[in-house]
């Protein structure tokens, strides 16, 4: 599999999806050979194929037919999570945050995730997709409190309809699966939208999610973020699958290959998957080709496997500047509307930096709250443990 890099101008427009015949199994003249008894293709492979190349919008004929409001709508989240990341960013620097992994370069596919949902849809995210639970309507503070390392969660997950975010790689993706398949048999109008990174799709919990809602026809969308990297392992050492889009046909479900840095794209590929979930077509696999522009967290040092011209190359396919293009070659945006999202950004950063600067006030017998609606007997035992501790500490 070749190395990651930005799609090529080559990959422009509404690409057709591959309608390629299904292969025939060759005859055996004279033989007398048949296929085995009752054997036959359980579906056409050809309807699920990806397509050849990223489905692009920007810079295309199609843009001029897109929506001004959704793509202000866009530009203005994908500026604030470009703000919000770097504030982030530095919060860790500053001991602030325990950890925040960046997704600074692929902002794109996590907003229109996030706005490509119905408010009785449910998103999973995972570790990386703050932005996708900020653009939902997580408070900002809120959604950090993990990485803090205050909380379980830091908000109400069915206040919005968002799961809380996971760390454990893909453990997320079997969790979407049941509440949809939950949702499909209690006849509610739900979907759920799970993100995984490339790295994510090499562990069990993603080949037991991907079959278990193909075989259910649950009403769930599997959007795959390529970075390009699990942590510091290449896409190419993962798998050898002509793209990761590839593997929804071994389960049967439809696979779409989007460029993960076109805002207006993503939003669209994915709105089409949610649409078909709704109406009873069952799952989709998306696979998003992106980039992490920073390093997988602040502790890792990207420079240690992999060079400046693969991150430059890619800084010149950054999502903001492909959606403002569109923007100011449609004179939808001018200078000042420009300046007052970029103000808005930074009045979100100042927020950010006021409240996680404050010292929080916690309590530690809450780590045993909302972990089970009836306390186990463990439970029980170490919040006594704990309580006695403290209670020493206390008298000291």
């Amino acid at each position: 599999m070749a190395r990651l890099s930005p799609p090529s101008p080559a990959a422009a427009g509404p690409a057709k999806r591959s309608a390629r015949p299904a292969p025939k199994p060759p005859e055996a003249a004279g033989s007398g050979h048949t296929p085995p008894p009752g054997w036959h293709a359980r579906i056409d492979p050809a309807p699920l194929l990806p397509e050849p190349e990223p489905y692009r919008l920007l810079g295309t004929p199609a843009a001029r037919d897109l929506d001004p409001a959704l793509l202000r709508r866009l530009y203005e989240e994908l500026v604030r999570g470009r703000r919000y990341n770097r504030q982030a960013t530095a919060l860790t620097q500053q001991g602030r945050l325990a950890v925040y992994p960046s997704s600074t370069g692929q902002e794109a596919c996590q907003v229109a995730a996030a706005l490509a949902l119905r408010p009785q849809d449910w998103l999973f995210p995972s570790y990386r997709d703050t932005l996708a639970v900020v653009a939902r309507g997580v408070d900002p503070v809120q959604a950090l409190t993990l990485l803090r390392g205050d909380w379980h969660t830091g908000y109400d997950p069915r206040a919005r309809h968002v799961a809380p975010l996971c760390t454990p790689l893909a453990t997320q993706l079997p969790h979407a699966v049941g509440l949809a398949h939950a949702a499909r048999l209690a006849g509610d109008d739900t979907v759920a939208l799970a993100m995984v990174g490339d790295g994510g799709t090499s562990e069990g919990d993603f080949h037991e999610a991907l079959n278990f809602a193909a075989v259910w026809r649950a009403p769930v969308v599997f959007l795959i973020q390529n970075n390009g990297f699990a942590i510091s392992v290449p896409l190419e050492k993962q798998t050898a699958a002509p793209s990761l889009a590839h593997k929804a046909v071994g389960y049967g479900m439809p696979g779409r290959l989007v460029d993960g840095n076109d805002a207006p794209a993503v939003h669209q590929v994915l709105t089409e998957a949610i649409e078909r979930a709704a109406a009873g077509g069952g799952p989709t696999l998306v696979e998003a080709v992106t980039y992490r522009i920073d390093a997988h967290t602040n502790a890792d040092d990207a420079t240690r496997y992999r060079d400046a011209a693969e991150v430059e190359a890619w800084c010149a396919h950054d999502p903001i500047d492909l959606l403002e293009r569109e923007l100011r070659d449609r004179n939808l945006i001018d200078d000042a509307e420009s300046k007052a999202v970029a103000d808005g950004a930074e009045a979100l950063a100042a927020r950010l930096r006021e409240e996680m600067n404050a010292d929080p006030v916690l309590d530690p017998m809450e780590l045993f709250d909302h972990v089970y609606a009836e306390q186990t007997t463990q439970l029980r035992e170490q919040a006594a443990q704990l309580r006695a501790e403290l209670d020493a500490e206390e008298d000291r």
